[in-house]
């Protein structure tokens, strides 16, 4: 089917990007009943041990209400954990349990090898580039 003036569109072909990288990492974390969102927040979790929860919510520009459902999730599961913060009792601190540091161990060479298929598919080349370029996104 012809796409028309969409097909010259950059945010158009920044989205198909987005779905392929999405199904595969989704078809990847399947077997472990992760989603990517839950994948970045155990993520981000582990690198800021007693991170706010509001703060994650901002930097994976996740609504707070979905973050809350999330990491009630990651609890039931036994992923992470919440803790009242003794600064501010409105917020809750995040850590991850030794399980969901364990599943996140097995979970990142996953993540490695779906950059991995990305690259290939791209070429190393364009891989590197499009990092590059990307990365201005990254500092909001």
């Amino acid at each position: 089917m012809a796409l028309g003036d969409l097909s010259q569109s950059l945010g158009y072909r920044i989205r198909r990007a987005q779905l392929w990288v999405f199904r595969d990492v989704s078809q990847r974390l399947a077997p472990f009943d992760i989603s990517p969102a839950q994948f970045s927040v155990l993520s981000v979790i582990d690198a800021n041990p007693g991170v706010n929860q509001l703060a994650v919510a901002q930097v994976l520009s996740i609504e707070r209400a979905g973050l809350g459902r999330m990491v009630d999730h990651l609890e039931r599961r036994g992923l992470a954990t919440r803790a009242e913060s003794s600064i501010n009792r409105r917020y809750y601190l995040l850590y991850l349990t030794r399980k969901g540091a364990e599943l996140l161990g097995r979970l990142k060479p996953m993540i490695a090898e779906s950059e991995t298929s990305l690259a290939k598919k791209m070429g190393s080349r364009a891989y590197k580039q499009f990092q590059r370029t990307l990365s201005i996104f990254l500092e909001g």
